[in-house]
């Protein structure tokens, strides 16, 4: 895992600060010691602000939760991730199950680990497929279930939530893909919010798969419904339309997955340009391509090649890639998506 370096804290410290930060030093230092500070005054506020009970047991669950998620995942930072959603009833015999089984088989071929929640039917087939070694499970504690598969139930790569919130953060925040199968309201939910996410700026942009029975309707009966009353009434943009792909074949969705990293590898914003690292940079012409192409959703500067910026080298982040930047409006994502195939096909 990348070594961040932490920013200073601007502020003139105060007795309260230096007294943290002291307590933090006791207690062996470690990463981050001025973010974490802002936690520890953070909590100490809820004493403060926060009355009832349970409330603040919202807060420490989260927090416990979250924090002991994230260094699971840590060791295996530098590993591409997909997260494999479905139904937990669908049995072994299904044939939704066995693609998922493929579907897991070729993304651990292509170097990825897969992420589901844990449990039966569709999660249980991505672990078969992708092998333990590869394979993460983030469960969720309910009242009649639901036990770990025994795929994984019993591996260190076993996370298991209180908190819907939680477990869906830790999804979001750690996959590279993700890939949806057949499944109730749970599986939907899931869909929705990475579309939600993706098309408010609020995630990074992923491929976003959904994978139909051989020869079936499931997936192609919910974009009918997402073409006919939502951009048909104008609730959503023709161009969001390129966040998610539909496919019957799990090769299919496979390769959609791992050509989204063909060329591009990620980005982030500093200030107000949109930095995008890649593997190849594009030639001049391609450039001018891209802006004039693209000139509807680049307001501000024009795509340009430029080193990495002095936030990037402070937090150490990927500085041996080369990288684009431009003047993105920040709310044409599915235009964006566009963008980043067009760099993939370059």
């Amino acid at each position: 895992m990348r070594a961040v370096a932490h920013r200073p804290r601007s502020r003139v410290a105060s007795p309260l600060t230096r007294q943290i930060e002291a307590l933090i030093a006791a207690a062996g230092g470690g990463h981050h010691p001025d973010l974490v500070a802002d936690i520890i005054e953070t909590a100490l506020k809820v004493a403060r602000d926060v009355e009832h009970r349970g409330d603040v047991r919202v807060i420490q669950t989260a927090i416990r939760e979250l924090r002991y998620a994230f260094r699971v995942f840590a060791r295996y930072a530098d590993q591409r991730k997909v997260a494999i959603f479905g139904s937990a009833r669908l049995q072994p015999d299904r044939p939704e199950y066995q693609q998922a089984v493929e579907f897991g088989r070729r993304m651990a071929e292509a170097g990825f680990m897969v992420i589901t929640g844990a449990g039966p039917g569709i999660m249980q087939a991505g672990h078969e497929g992708a092998g333990p070694e590869r394979s993460f499970g983030v469960n969720i504690r309910l009242p009649w279930e639901q036990a770990a598969n025994p795929v994984i139930e019993r591996d260190k790569k076993l996370i298991t939530f209180k908190y819907f919130f939680t477990r869906k953060l830790t999804f979001i925040r750690h996959s590279d893909a993700l890939a949806l199968f057949p499944g109730g309201f749970g599986t939907l939910d899931e869909g929705y919010e990475a579309l939600t996410l993706m098309q408010t700026g609020k995630s990074q942009l992923m491929p976003l798969v959904l994978v139909d029975p051989p020869g079936g309707h499931f997936w192609k009966t919910w974009d009918r419904h997402v073409r006919d009353h939502l951009l048909g009434n104008e609730l959503i943009s023709p161009e969001d339309l390129n966040l998610y792909q539909i496919t019957d074949d799990p090769a299919q969705a496979a390769r959609w997955v791992t050509r989204f990293y063909r060329n591009y590898h990620s980005s982030r914003f500093v200030g107000d340009q949109l930095i995008i690292r890649l593997q190849h940079l594009p030639s001049p012409t391609a450039l001018a391509a891209l802006n004039e192409d693209f000139a509807e959703i680049i307001p501000g500067s024009p795509v340009r090649v430029v080193e990495p910026t002095p936030e990037e080298r402070e937090d150490e982040d990927y500085l041996d890639l080369p990288r684009i930047a431009l003047g993105f409006d920040r709310k044409s994502y599915g235009r964006l998506r566009e963008f980043v195939d067009r760099l993939n096909g370059l």
